[in-house]
């Protein structure tokens, strides 16, 4: 990447390191990797980062952050739709987001799913941030629930086979998404009843 004589960030070192997974992959990819492309000694990037586990954990977050809470996030502010297609449509963005990058950007989704194995924390947020939203869908819409953020979460893990990184080699079949729908409709039957 080049010769940093300034300060270095830690921004600049987690979009260099995305960088070297995809390009060695997460299993051969060292901080020595990243400091060589960095130019800087690995010492420099242990200042910033306790391990390579909090360094890779950094990764993804970010990319976490960018590539499935950033458009999940535009789709739960979208006031265009309502009740259960709102939550419908939220759900089926989360799925095909983590089917897209499964095939799409291996590298990054096998860091990922190690992370997701490893730290506890940063999933635990993650889903926190995508049942946040899905209360919030369930909140505004016509969806009866005396408790937004339990209906919310009952739906994220009755469909956890769809978006769970462990589950991603079931994403090949050619009815996963018939079988998405399946489930939905039976859930969507469970939450209207209770109207």
């Amino acid at each position: 990447m080049g010769d940093f004589s300034g300060i270095l960030t830690k921004e600049q070192i987690l979009v260099t390191t995305e960088e070297a997974l995809r390009r060695f992959g997460v299993a051969k990819t060292s901080v020595i990797d990243v400091a060589r492309i960095l130019n800087v000694s690995h010492g420099t990037i242990y200042r910033h980062f306790k391990s390579k586990n909090e360094l890779l954990e950094g990764v993804t977050e970010k990319w976490l952050d960018e590539k499935i809470i950033k458009p999940l996030t535009a789709v739960c502010k979208d006031t265009s739709m309502e009740g259960p297609q709102h939550l419908q449509t939220y759900l089926r963005t989360l799925i095909e987001l983590k089917h897209h990058y499964a095939r799409e950007d291996e590298e990054m989704f096998k860091m990922y799913a190690k992370v997701t194995d490893e730290a506890a924390d940063l999933i635990y947020k993650h889903v926190n941030h995508i049942t946040d939203q899905m209360g919030e869908i369930i909140t505004r819409s016509r969806i009866k629930s005396e408790e937004p953020s339990r209906l919310a979460r009952t739906i994220f893990y009755a469909t956890i086979r769809f978006h769970h990184p462990a589950h991603a080699y079931e994403w090949k079949s050619p009815t996963i998404y018939k079988e998405f729908l399946d489930v939905w409709t039976l859930l969507e039957k469970g939450f209207i009843s209770e109207k």
